[in-house]
């Protein structure tokens, strides 16, 4: 069988969230960004607002192929990386990045993978917590306006450089997030090291990408929260996500999965990826 290039999975003009720490930040800064495959190994990411990107930092691109994509099976069965990688070129509004590690995953299942002959993946030993129980007394009011958005975009705080994934969610009217998966998952390893975290919802299931990189994106930061299983709201919240994603439903019934409230700090609205 011939392996497929990563442009052949995720197409050569796609449009990707990009996070990472900064040479100066104390934090995580988040880009919407548009992004040309060059090759397997490398990308160029454009910011027509400008970057604050510079030379050799370590970045994360999350990148899948749903544009226009409205309904998603429950293996979410889109191509999809959280591409890891390095500045390697700065102009004022475009940057290329050079991969270190990726894998390509579809459904459940890794379809292409790829990791520099010198990548190390960094020593986590921060200490593992209890993710606080979230503060919320009563299911809040769902954002309706939000139905068709099946998916959105997880960043946690990695080592190194942020890791993204794709998750299904639901919002609030007051910009809540809830989200649901397996404890034993990277994501939530994560969130029990530093439970501080980003979701960006874009409008990839009503809209289309020709030319301009024009779309109503939200990123939302907050710190991530625990809803107990014998918290009324657990289930509450989980025939909302049943409702809005039944073809999941094996899956939020599953006895093992946890429930996840990320409660908002700041929401950014760029007018322009």
């Amino acid at each position: 069988m011939i392996e497929r290039t990563l442009s052949e999975l995720i197409g050569k003009r796609v449009l990707g969230v990009l996070g990472t720490y900064g040479a100066a930040s104390v934090g995580m800064d988040v880009y919407i960004c548009g992004v040309h495959v060059n090759s397997d190994i490398e990308l160029t990411a454009t910011f027509p607002k400008g970057h604050q990107l510079v030379m050799d930092e370590w970045v994360t691109l999350h990148l899948d192929n749903r544009t226009g994509v409205s309904e998603y099976d429950a293996e979410l069965q889109v191509f999809r990386l959280s591409y890891k990688g390095k500045v390697s070129r700065i102009s004022p509004h475009e940057v290329s990045i050079h991969a270190q590690e990726y894998q390509v995953f579809y459904g459940a299942s890794v379809v292409k993978e790829y990791r520099a002959a010198d990548y190390q993946y960094p020593l986590d030993q921060r200490r593992d917590t209890q993710l606080p129980v979230s503060p919320l007394q009563q299911a809040p009011q769902i954002d309706l306006n939000e139905q068709d958005n099946k998916i959105g975009v997880l960043l946690t705080h990695a080592l190194r450089q942020p890791h993204s994934t794709v998750m299904a969610f639901l919002s609030s009217v007051d910009d809540d997030i809830f989200l649901i998966t397996f404890p034993e998952t990277f994501k939530a390893q994560l969130l029990r090291k530093d439970n501080r975290c980003y979701f960006a919802i874009d409008s990839r299931a009503t809209f289309a990408f020709e030319v301009a990189i024009e779309w109503n994106y939200s990123i939302i930061s907050g710190e991530m929260y625990q809803i107990p299983k014998t918290s009324p709201l657990f289930a509450q919240l989980k025939e909302q996500f049943i409702c809005k994603n039944p073809w999941e439903v094996g899956f939020f019934s599953h006895p093992a999965v946890e429930m996840y409230h990320l409660r908002p700090l700041h929401v950014v609205c760029p007018q322009m990826a």
